[in-house]
């Protein structure tokens, strides 16, 4: 790398929503800022989440200064555990209930021993090598979120985090605007800003404006309330629990990732909860039904979630009954809309009154929309700007914001993962690509999984699967016995007898056919003759596997 030369390489979250990374190199020294994971879209069969492609770090371990963790969501911490397969010993920096969700989640995955978790409170500086760090707070939808000014030799750059101008949060800690007008005063390079909301005109609502929504609801319901949000929102819990206490009803936290976190920030002062309100689940299911907030996970409509049981009657514990009110306080992530439809769908089925957002306000988002996106600019004025976080339209509409606040066309940069960018004596310029694929995480198996397996399993989930046995004579070729047809996911009903014996027939006369097979084509003549016959008779074109053995 050049003297003096700033380079910026996005491993996630550029042409996306989720799996937020990003990192800044300075003379082949490094600072990584945030990594988390993002979930599959329905596609996907089988993947729990997806991460960042972390080949351009390895090798790289003796030069990585830090980690610096922006906020404690999914989406910039859930990566972290897989990090450190790849690096040992590089510190993290973050927050007090930032990292206390860090350290919980890296004890969960034994990689606790790998790292130090530096505490820093949104206001501190500190230096890792020639990066001088300064963290600022940003309001979001949780609390302790925070922006950073980065000064390097080649210039102060700025980036924003998750955020958005709240003037009236939870927690009665708003952004930070003094140190962003301070920042705007000294000549920042460039701008990394969160485009999450991009499309949206206007400001992004308080979260105390849904404050009358969740009375409405405790105020109307004559059973149990039982409501599922994100275990990390803690501004959301406070204002339920608050609101819980306030209509006499006790609170029952459910589900290991909510309990984790209530206690957590409980313990750090970020969750005003007395003792005395809250219960067993045991407990609860002993007081009458209107005495009872059921607090758990499943708002996006995971299966194995608290509320994806609930919904299937699946869950051990109790059931959904008719006078419950079930409110799910979040919107769905791009991906989860048929998951949590069908979460809503069978709780009505049960007899359920349930509350989303489509019908009442009950979740407001954590981003900036177009006006916070343009004081944003005003405050901090950079002479490069750069959108982040966000699909390739999201990063494109801010892009436009930028245009009209006043940066020129060429000092703006839309770029995906992996496209690198480089500050030398105050210019910028697109330099060269890094590795940044999906690395898809399924189970136990990290980055084994392809397109390849994902078509396979599509077309398996799409038109099921069809074995044909062959018994085969190792001289002569010919069929010893008739072949075995299994079938799954491919047909039923009365017609099924008769397809598979005219298939077995059409098998049995290819065989037949004098000098028609040999052991090096048979198996792939079986499979176009099966595939042929399905597609014609059925008009599905099943997962074909032929099995021939030889005797």
């Amino acid at each position: 790398m050049k003297q003096e030369e700033l380079q910026f390489i996005p491993l996630g979250g550029l042409g996306e929503v989720g799996r937020n990374m990003m990192v800044f190199g300075y003379e082949d020294r490094y600072i990584i800022i945030d990594c988390g994971v993002q979930f599959p879209d329905n596609s996907m069969i089988g993947v729990d989440y997806i991460i960042p492609d972390m080949q351009f770090l390895q090798g790289k371990e003796d030069k990585i200064l830090g980690i610096i963790i922006t906020h404690a969501h999914e989406d910039h911490i859930g990566g972290l555990p897989h990090l450190f397969d790849v690096l040992n010993n590089v510190p993290i920096y973050a927050t007090p209930l930032t990292a206390g969700m860090i350290e919980v989640r890296l004890a969960r995955a034994g990689k606790l021993t790998k790292t130090k978790i530096n505490v820093k409170k949104a206001g501190e500086e500190f230096d890792l090598g020639k990066f001088h760090i300064e963290t600022f707070h940003m309001t979001h939808s949780i609390p302790d979120s925070i922006g950073l000014a980065i000064t390097t030799p080649a210039g102060l750059i700025v980036v924003s985090g998750d955020y958005k101008f709240d003037p009236t949060p939870i927690d009665n800690w708003p952004s930070d605007f003094a140190k962003l007008a301070e920042l705007g005063t000294r000549n920042v390079l460039a701008l990394f800003s969160d485009s999450t909301n991009s499309e949206r005109p206007g400001t992004t609502p308080s979260e105390k404006d849904i404050n009358k929504a969740f009375e409405e609801v405790f105020v109307n319901a004559r059973g149990r309330v039982i409501i599922s949000s994100f275990a990390s929102l803690i501004s959301r819990l406070q204002q339920l629990s608050t609101i819980a206490r306030r209509h006499h009803r006790k609170i029952c936290i459910v589900g290991t990732s909510m309990v984790d976190n209530v206690n957590l920030a409980k313990r750090l002062g970020y969750l005003d909860l007395p003792d005395e309100w809250v219960v067993t689940l045991e407990e609860a299911l002993h007081l009458p039904d209107k005495e009872v907030l059921i607090l758990c996970t499943g708002s996006q409509g995971e299966p194995t979630s608290i509320m994806g049981r609930l919904s299937t009657g699946k869950y051990y514990a109790f059931s959904i009954k008719e006078g419950d009110t079930v409110m799910l306080s979040s919107n769905p992530i791009p991906g989860n809309e048929e998951r949590v439809s069908a979460v809503i769908n069978r709780l009505y089925r049960m007899g359920a009154n349930v509350i989303y957002n489509s019908l009442l306000s009950v979740h407001v988002s954590g981003h900036a929309c177009q006006e916070e996106m343009k004081l944003l600019i005003n405050l901090v004025k950079p002479e490069y700007f750069i959108p982040v976080h966000g699909e390739l339209r999201h990063l494109y509409n801010q892009a436009k914001i930028g245009e009209l606040m006043g940066i020129p066309k060429n000092r703006i940069f839309v770029v995906e993962n992996g496209q690198t960018i480089k500050f030398h004596h105050g210019k910028a310029r697109l330099a060269e690509q890094v590795p940044a694929s999906m690395v898809l995480v399924d189970g136990t198996n990290v980055g084994d999984m392809n397109l390849d397996i994902m078509h396979q399993r599509e077309r398996l989930a799409d038109s099921g699967v069809i074995v044909i046995t062959l018994m085969l004579d190792k001289d002569h070729h010919g069929l010893i016995r008739d072949p075995q047809i299994i079938h799954y996911g491919l047909m039923s009903g009365k017609e099924t007898p008769d397809i598979e014996e005219d298939l077995r027939r059409t098998i049995i006369e290819y065989c037949g056919k004098k000098n028609s097979t040999g052991t090096n084509n048979i198996e792939k003549n079986i499979e176009q003759i099966v595939r042929k016959f399905i597609y014609n008779t059925t008009h599905r074109s099943p997962w074909v596997i032929v099995n021939p053995f030889y005797f």
